[in-house]
């Protein structure tokens, strides 16, 4: 479907001179940048091994899960989502 005549396409830089022209150099920051990471933002940042990681409490909700036993708190899961999201947020939401 043609919409208008070739001749009212607006005229723009050609690429050779949009390649010439001065800019920010790619990978180089701003002097003035600043970032302020979360705890959870550090916590991941950092690396390594979480000591609260309990490998014994995985294999028992694992199993738990295998045998059909496992149950949902839904209220405790949505009390953390508000928890994380204030931390992420760096706000109180409630």
């Amino acid at each position: 479907m043609k919409i208008g005549s070739l001749e009212s396409k607006p005229v723009g830089t050609p690429a050779t001179e949009r390649k010439n022209q001065a800019g920010p150099v790619p990978g180089q920051a701003e002097a003035s940048a600043q970032v302020a990471l979360s705890p959870a933002a550090s916590a991941l940042a950092s690396g390594g091994a979480d000591p609260a990681f309990d490998t014994a409490k995985v294999e028992r909700i694992a199993q738990a899960i295998r045998d059909g036993k496992f149950t949902v708190n839904p209220e405790a899961i949505a009390d953390k989502l508000i928890v994380n999201a204030e931390e992420l947020l760096g706000r109180k939401l409630s």
